[in-house]
């Protein structure tokens, strides 16, 4: 990456952006906007459309024509496909532009944003589109006079929220197969991480999405994200963010036409750290690398640390170590290494978690403030609390920022039981040189993802979902094209 072409995007002004619906910008439908407030300086960057209840059902309706009408779902397989694959070829020729533009609006640093925005939603988008030909229906094993076919079918209309900490990348996971399936999509990013995303959505037009298949619109979620819950014509409602929202979504469903809602929420990830690890210093490097990038702001984040007791010192200094050598600033430098707190609110947010914890007996090997003020910025040190015992608030309840709550273990049935104290089982992550210990502990944390000698990098081959409060269906590899069908039997007496 160039530095000098990063500053020149950064010095572009914002237009004001608009809603998409039925492949149209369009304002609100009485006019309010929103203000951008970036989290690298504080100062309005631009305006987004304030959505209403009217303009969701608008996009709701154009999805819906568009669906019934079938201009996209009974396109061929092999037509649908080349729409993709050039808006997948759009996405990565624009990247730099889009993750300069999320960076100012969401504050991840640059250096990840670029692989985990832009170059991850090509990667899910074209992915997508090379699988949507190899979805065959099945025949029947029946009697000889009986034809028994499993259809795969389109769901219809698809409602998909999107949270602000990777819009890009989390968007593609749910728009590459939902589209691939022949749906049509209404989009509801973010309140404080729209810009990137609408802008995807305006490149899937100029690769020739027809109108009315992809719409999106921008507003608060009480408003907006209500109405699409709410709606009697959405079909499949796909959400990314915490567990209170998810509980809402699935309460709409209920109140409306109990409509599917898949939901990926919180984690308390658990990091095992066994004496016996491959390699500390490995550990130490990925295990704050897991946590502090883009500011903890990671659903799959190891925030909790845990470490046999028998090197817990040792290795808790490796991991400051680590920390102090991540540098928290501009996330527009290619220097910095943790970059911006997503708004000012979740900043007092994780701020008071730190002091909860001191205040539950925790001692804070490092960090635990506000810094970088004078940029106007939310910057937060990378933050290290030692001492937290497993029903503390600090190892219950998901920070989503640069906090690490240390626990110390003495055996490995201890450590699974730690491992196991929370409601949530998103992801995990076990450091042995034991093949067996490693197997057991695979086995026996309740997750969705467990890491063996590494923290992070599953790519969109593997499913990504959680157990308990973390959620209920998977984002990513073929079996995320699960949500998006509807199985229907023809039974044909012949």
């Amino acid at each position: 990456m160039d530095q000098s072409k990063i500053d020149a995007l950064r010095a572009r002004p914002v237009s004001p952006q608009l809603h998409l619906i039925d492949g149209k910008q369009v304002p609100t439908s009485d006019g309010a906007t929103m203000d951008v407030l970036s989290p690298l300086d504080g100062q309005v960057l631009t305006t987004i459309a304030k959505g209403t209840t009217a303009d969701m059902e608008s996009a709701i309706a154009s999805a819906r024509a568009a669906f019934d009408d079938r201009r996209w779902a009974g396109q061929p397989p092999a037509a649908r496909k080349k729409v993709l694959l050039k808006w997948a070829d759009l996405i990565e020729s624009n990247a730099l532009e889009l993750a300069v533009l999320g960076v100012r609006d969401n504050g991840t640093e640059i250096g990840m944003a670029i692989k985990a925005e832009p170059g991850s939603a090509a990667g899910t988008i074209r992915y997508y589109a090379e699988a949507l030909d190899k979805v065959y229906g099945e025949i029947a094993p029946t009697q000889s006079d009986v034809l028994g076919l499993i259809h795969k079918e389109p769901v219809g209309v698809v409602g998909a929220i999107i949270p602000w900490n990777f819009p890009l990348m989390i968007g593609a996971w749910k728009l590459g197969p939902a589209l691939a399936m022949g749906n049509s999509v209404v989009l509801k990013p973010a309140e404080t991480a729209s810009l990137s995303l609408m802008r995807m959505v305006e490149l899937a037009h100029e690769a020739g999405l027809p109108s009315g298949v992809l719409n999106a619109v921008t507003g608060e979620g009480a408003v907006v994200g209500e109405a699409m819950g709410l709606s009697m014509d959405v079909d499949v409602l796909v959400f990314t963010g915490s567990g209170g929202t998810g509980r809402r979504l699935m309460e709409y469903s209920a109140r409306s036409n109990m409509k599917r809602v898949y939901l990926e929420l919180g984690g308390k990830s658990p990091n095992i750290i066994f004496a016996d690890a491959p390699d500390l210093d490995e550990a130490a490097k990925v295990a704050a690398h897991g946590i502090f990038r883009n500011a903890g702001q990671v659903c799959v984040a190891g925030s909790r640390l845990l470490i046999e007791a028998s090197i817990h010192d040792e290795f808790v200094a490796k991991v400051a170590e680590v920390a102090k050598g991540m540098q928290v600033g501009d996330p527009l430098s290619l220097k910095t290494a943790i970059g911006a707190v997503n708004s000012d609110r979740q900043l007092d947010q994780n701020l008071g978690f730190v002091k909860t914890a001191t205040a539950e007996g925790g001692q804070i090997i490092m960090g635990g403030n506000r810094i970088l003020r004078e940029t106007g910025g939310y910057f937060m040190e990378p933050t290290i609390v030692t001492g937290v015992t497993p029903d503390a608030t600090l190892a219950q309840k998901e920070v989503f920022g640069p906090v690490l709550a240390v626990t110390a273990f003495e055996t490995e049935e201890d450590a699974i039981r730690i491992a196991n104290s929370t409601v949530y089982g998103l992801a995990g992550a076990v450091w042995t040189s034991n093949l067996s210990r490693a197997h057991r502990v695979v086995r026996d944390v309740r997750t969705g993802v467990m890491h063996v000698n590494t923290y992070g990098g599953a790519d969109g081959t593997v499913p990504l979902g959680g157990v308990g409060q973390s959620g209920n269906g998977h984002d990513k590899s073929l079996h995320a094209l699960e949500k998006y069908i509807n199985l229907k039997t023809a039974w044909i007496k012949l």
